[in-house]
C-alpha cells in the first residue's frame, strides 16, 4: 500500500506548493509511481505540472462534494510516473459544503482509499490554513512534511502547527506522524538563517532534513512554464536540492 504524505504549513509563502510539485516529480523520476493531489483552491500544484485549471472539467471539488470517483478525475501528466488529481476554483466553496456532510473530516480519505494500492507515494498539497480541506488531507495521510522558511516568523507559526497536529492526532487520525521539516528559501549568508535552523533542531531533534532548498529565481520561473524546476532547469541548484531531498526522504522509508 502506498504511503500518503501531506505537505502542510498554516503559514503561506513558505514553498509548500513548490515542494509538493518537485517532491512528487522527483519521486516519479526515480521510478516511484506517484499521485499528486491538489486540495488547495488556488490550484497552483495543478498548473505547476502543466495542467490548465480552466480546462479541468472535473476536479477534487467534484470528488469531495459530488462523490465523483478519484479515478474519473485523475490526469496522467507529461512527467515520468506522475499522476494528478487536479483542483480548480470550484474548490473555494468546498469548505462550506463539506461542513454539511456527516463524515466531513474523512471524505478525502474515503475518496482515495481505492487508489492507495496503485501508487508508491501519494503527495497532498494542502491550503495554507486549518480549514476542513486541510483537516481532510491530514486525516487521509500517514505523515506530514512541513516546509519552513528560514526566517523569524516561521518559528512563530511552528508552535501553532504542532498544536494543530496534536489535535488531529487526538481526534481524527491517531497514526499521523511528523515525517520531517524541510528548510526552504535557504540563504547561508544570513545570520538569521542559522539561528532559525538551530532553534528548529533544538525543538525537533532528528526531524529537519539535511537537504535545504536554496532561494532561486529558477523556482519562481518554473511554474509559469508549467514544469517542476527539476525538469525546467535540471542542472540548477534548486533542481539538485529537490532531487537530493527526494533521495533523503526515500532513504528514511
Amino acid at each position: 500500500m502506498g504511503k500518503t504524505v501531506a505537505i502542510f504549513n498554516q503559514k503561506g509563502g513558505v514553498g509548500k506548493t513548490t515542494t509538493c510539485v518537485n517532491m512528487a516529480a522527483a519521486l516519479g523520476a526515480k521510478g516511484k509511481k506517484t499521485l499528486l493531489i491538489d486540495v488547495d483552491p488556488q490550484g497552483n500544484s495543478t498548473s505547476g505540472v502543466g495542467v490548465d485549471k480552466s480546462e479541468v472539467y472535473a476536479s477534487t471539488y467534484d470528488m469531495l462534494i459530488n462523490d465523483t470517483s478519484a479515478r474519473a478525475i485523475m490526469i496522467e501528466t507529461e512527467f515520468k510516473n506522475l499522476f494528478l488529481l487536479p483542483a480548480n476554483m470550484n474548490l473555494a466553496g468546498a469548505e462550506l459544503e463539506l461542513g454539511e456532510k456527516e463524515d466531513r473530516n474523512s471524505v478525502l480519505k474515503k475518496a482515495i482509499a481505492s487508489l492507495r494500492m496503485e501508487f508508491d507515494y501519494i503527495v497532498i498539497d494542502c491550503p495554507p490554513s486549518l480549514g476542513l480541506l486541510s483537516i481532510n488531507a491530514l486525516v487521509a495521510s500517514d505523515t506530514l512534511i512541513v516546509p519552513l522558511q528560514c526566517e523569524y516568523y516561521a518559528l512563530e507559526g511552528l508552535s501553532q502547527l504542532v498544536s494543530t497536529v496534536r489535535t488531529i492526532k487526538q481526534h481524527y487520525n491517531e497514526h499521523l506522524e511528523l515525517e520531517g521539516v524541510l528548510f526552504t528559501m535557504y540563504d547561508s549568508r544570513l545570520k538569521l538563517t542559522q539561528q532559525v535552523i538551530d532553534e528548529v533542531n533544538k525543538y525537533f531533534p532528528n526531524k529537519p532534513y539535511k537537504t535545504m532548498i536554496p532561494r532561486s529565481v529558477k523556482i519562481a520561473e518554473a511554474p509559469s512554464f508549467g514544469q517542476p524546476v527539476i525538469y525546467y532547469e535540471k542542472y540548477s541548484k534548486p533542481s539538485f536540492a529537490y532531487k537530493k531531498f527526494a533521495d533523503e526522504f526515500l532513504r528514511a522509508q
